[in-house]
């Protein structure tokens, strides 16, 4: 048995090709898995359960048949999509872990995340993502009306595009190592949770790094993104490889 793990897909209307390629996936493929792990970022933005979408109806009715047919789905929040909560995953058949969380995978422990608080040194994102995760901020946040909440998410969709593309102007060097993971983050996340594998998403960097940390050579697996076509991790016993899926 394999199982799989996705994340950053981005679902937007802007993108139908990308959200039947995901359709496509459900009802294909991972139709054999053992399970499925999303780790964040399924939807390119999120901004309450009761938001109008029929691209999301179509998922979660997906992965609901993908759940009943046995193969459990599991969910880690992202950037773009923290606010998915309990009545989506009811309604999708997915139990939401947290961020980051260990399971057993094969025997041994693996540590999931999202994979964006390795960027430690994109220090005004950090800021934002603590006072969003704030459980009073979501409380509130959710109870504004819808309109209000649109509002709120193309204005802080803006703000960071802006702050990227002042990065980019800037320094393209410092860009890239600033969306990236902090190497000295990565070191202490092994030794925090004491394990030697750990898979996440959020940088868009699909690839295997092998990292010492002490006397221990550990492995950090990053999940791609799908923009322009699928990007899917297979798990077995005899070890991993990272898969692309062509639209």
């Amino acid at each position: 048995m394999t199982t799989l793990f996705i994340s950053d897909l981005h679902l937007d209307p802007s993108r139908p090709a990308i959200t039947e390629l995901f359709l496509d996936f459900l009802r294909g493929q991972a139709r054999q898995a053992e399970a499925l792990y999303i780790l964040g970022d399924l939807f390119e933005a999120w901004i309450g359960d009761d938001t109008p979408s029929a691209a999301a109806d179509a998922v979660a009715a997906a992965l609901r048949e993908l759940a009943d047919a046995g193969v459990p789905v599991f969910f880690i929040r992202g950037n773009r999509d923290f606010l998915v909560g309990e009545d989506y995953a009811r309604r999708a058949g997915m139990r939401i872990l947290p961020d980051p969380c260990v399971i057993p995978l094969y025997g041994k422990p693996v540590l999931l995340q999202h994979g964006d608080l390795l960027c430690t040194d994109d220090t005004a994102y950090q800021a934002f993502r603590a006072q969003t995760r704030d459980p009073a901020f979501i409380a509130q946040f959710l109870a504004q009306p819808l309109e209000a909440r649109i509002a709120f998410a193309q204005k802080a969709r803006a703000a960071s595009q802006a702050h990227q593309s002042e990065m980019k102007e800037g320094d393209r060097a410092r860009f890239e190592t600033v969306t990236d993971v902090a190497p000295a983050e990565v070191v202490a996340t092994f030794r925090r949770y004491g394990v030697d594998t750990m898979i996440h998403g959020h940088t868009h960097r699909p690839a295997v790094h092998r990292v010492q940390v002490g006397d221990a050579s550990c492995t950090r697996i990053v999940l791609g993104d799908w923009y322009e076509q699928g990007s899917v991790l297979r798990v077995d016993a005899d070890g991993y490889q990272l898969q692309a899926l062509v639209p």
